[in-house]
């Protein structure tokens, strides 16, 4: 019986163009549970889950460079078992996690590895799970595990009441204002520092784990969390490049936008699009920071509203099947390293309160949920967020060809600090 084949769509066909081996595209995500699982009934659990979300189980068929287009093959059941035990220490998990990928050529393309941390970890289970971003995103990944958290646990996981929303009275109505420099200025870097002067770029991505309080916000202000975090990355950046003496440039942050269904036929693959938020070189005043959130809340209502392909009209016209494969990744590989001064400071991927209990039964819920996006090059750093239990969770993930792991820890820091700084903004001034 020959397998159902599906060609790749435009992001994962961008994203195996320009795979590394130095900078693995991966997703990083992690589930702590308060109590202890059963090695059986979970794997059992994620390999229903799999079967109830076939487009996980998929392999890259093979092809040739001639070729129209990469074929994803669709598998009944998965190659290798995506859950191990492998024993250790949750440190040596969240390393495995963000250093190596599974294969596109085994399906799933996923590996959960179940690690129990001893007291001074906390305790309990942490499924630690590392996602080929070829393949899937990390919101398709979570509706996966909430599905088998259900048939593990034999309690309802469907997602529970959404967040708020913003209402369109809630927001300013004066207009955004508009950068201050064109849109073809190039952006600004996070400025790079390694162990010594001169130093070779490390490989690879390094990452801070942090537990933060969700930033508060007073009562009826017209912005939103992800708008707080967006200014907290920007006062990061400015913060952070000032102390290292780098040019002054406009900071561009993309933010993905998702706006998929949670519930169990949420479709799985990659399916945000992909926006830019930029803050122009006049808005770098930490003393503004009320009217900066307000700017800020108007523009990304603006580009959330606005329709988009997922990666713009470039991503489309590249991934167009009339050349071959072959020639079409030498023009995207072209193409990345040619706009590569252009491309944004940083990403920050929001994915907001998640939406499902993740009750695993006797387990217990999930009480914390981290996950994190790959800090490839020219970027070199990513921020992502999930919020559980009224904490947020967050990882800064960063590329050791920008950054060492001393100077990673630290702008975690800054970013806690200027984290507060948006939560500080008194009701007067926010009105």
């Amino acid at each position: 019986m020959t397998a159902q084949r599906i060609p790749f769509p435009v992001v994962d066909e961008i994203s195996r163009h320009t795979r590394s081996a130095s900078e693995p595209e991966n997703v990083h995500v992690e589930l702590h549970l308060p109590g202890r699982m059963d090695p059986k009934r979970l794997s059992k659990a994620v390999r229903e889950a799999l079967r109830r979300h076939p487009r996980v189980l998929v392999r890259q068929a093979p092809g040739r460079w001639w070729h129209r287009a990469y074929e994803w093959e669709l598998t009944e059941e998965p190659d290798v078992d995506p859950v191990s035990w492998p024993g250790g220490s949750l440190e040596e998990a969240r390393r495995r996690a963000i250093g190596s990928i599974p294969p596109l050529h085994l399906s799933p393309p996923v590996r959960i590895e179940a690690v129990e941390p001893n007291a001074a970890e906390g305790g309990g289970t942490v499924l630690v799970a590392c996602v080929n971003h070829t393949a899937l995103d990390g919101p398709a990944f979570l509706r996966v595990l909430a599905t088998a958290a259900e048939l593990y646990g034999g309690v309802d996981n469907a997602p529970m009441r959404p967040p708020p929303v913003r209402e369109a009275n809630e927001v300013s109505e004066e207009p955004p204002p508009p950068p201050a420099r064109s849109s073809w200025a190039r952006p600004a870097r996070v400025a790079a520092v390694r162990a010594a002067a001169g130093a070779p770029a490390g490989r690879g991505n390094g990452m801070a784990v942090l537990d933060l309080p969700v930033p508060t916000r007073p009562k009826g202000a017209p912005y939103t969390v992800n708008d707080q975090l967006l200014v907290a990355t920007f006062l990061t950046v400015v913060r952070w490049n000032r102390e290292h003496g780098a040019r002054v440039d406009p900071v561009r942050i993309t933010m993905p936008v998702d706006d998929r269904p949670r519930t169990e036929d949420m479709p799985i693959g990659n399916g945000t699009r992909l926006v830019e938020v930029t803050f122009g070189d006049e808005e770098r005043d930490p003393e503004n920071t009320a009217r900066l959130l307000r700017a800020t809340a108007a523009r990304t209502k603006a580009l959330k509203g606005r329709p988009r392909a997922q990666l713009g009209l470039s991503g489309s016209l590249l991934t167009t099947p009339v050349l071959p494969v072959g020639v079409r990744a030498l023009s995207t590989r072209a193409l990345r390293v040619a706009a590569s001064p252009w491309a944004s400071t940083t990403l920050l991927s929001n994915l907001g309160r998640i939406p499902y209990p993740m009750d695993f039964g006797d387990a217990g819920r999930a009480t914390a949920v981290w996950v994190s996006a790959p800090a490839r090059m020219p970027r070199g750093l990513a921020v992502t967020t999930t919020s559980t239990g009224g904490r947020l969770q967050l990882v800064l993930r960063w590329s050791r060809a920008r950054l060492d792991d001393s100077a990673g820890e630290l702008l975690g820091e800054i970013f806690t600090e200027s984290l507060h700084t948006t939560a500080r903004t008194t009701p007067e001034a926010a009105s």
